[in-house]
């Protein structure tokens, strides 16, 4: 966002979103207290009723932690039988654990406040939950210095990211756009991607 920023002549404002579920972020929009968020949020029918997205700029899947100690080896779904999956309310890691709660192929859903990731993150290594279910990059920056925790695998969701706006607000989404297709095309976007999620 700093690149799209510099891009309008914009300043960079961040604001921290402390409430419990990740979907009443977009209030912010409709209240006037932010002008866009873009907080790994993935683009979705229903989100899409109530704001305005930017086109997607960046696409992943949700990633699965597990405590290699107690979990060492899990490579498919059905080495998760039975466990209980923490996820964040209002995430779209749900889907998928609904998913496979309705399925039989976890335990019990455990749900965490948008802000309470590091309370999954302490479960997680305590061994009161089995897994974390987030999306991929954020969930593998997030077990940066947890020795025993690791993300065995990739729920392939395909989850295109963009940036929300106050739904009526389609002059700066435009100008957002523009400033992403020009970062696009000087590579400064390929340079940012290989900085923030080298492969």
């Amino acid at each position: 966002m700093r690149a799209v920023s510099a891009q309008l002549g914009l300043s960079l404002v961040r604001t921290r979103y402390l409430a419990d579920d990740f979907n009443g972020i977009f209030d912010g929009l409709s209240k006037g207290t932010c002008d866009a968020v873009i907080s790994g949020t993935t683009i979705t029918p229903e989100r899409s009723k109530v704001v305005l997205f930017s086109q997607p700029y960046l696409e992943f899947n949700q990633g699965v932690a597990v405590n290699r100690r107690i979990t060492p080896k899990v490579s498919s779904v059905a080495d998760l039988h039975g466990l209980t999956a923490g996820i964040q309310s209002g995430n779209t890691s749900e889907f998928v654990a609904q998913r496979w709660l309705a399925d039989g192929a976890i335990g019990k859903i455990q749900y965490y406040a948008y802000d309470g990731i590091l309370s999954a993150l302490a479960d997680l290594e305590a061994g009161r939950i089995g897994m974390v279910i987030k999306l991929f990059p954020v969930i593998s920056w997030l077990l940066k210095g947890h020795a025993e925790l690791e993300v065995d695998m990739q729920v392939p969701t395909h989850e295109k990211l963009g940036i929300a706006f106050e739904k009526n607000n389609e002059e700066l989404c435009d100008a957002v756009n523009s400033a992403l297709d020009t970062l696009h095309s000087n590579g400064e976007f390929a340079r940012l991607q290989a900085r923030w999620f080298p492969t």
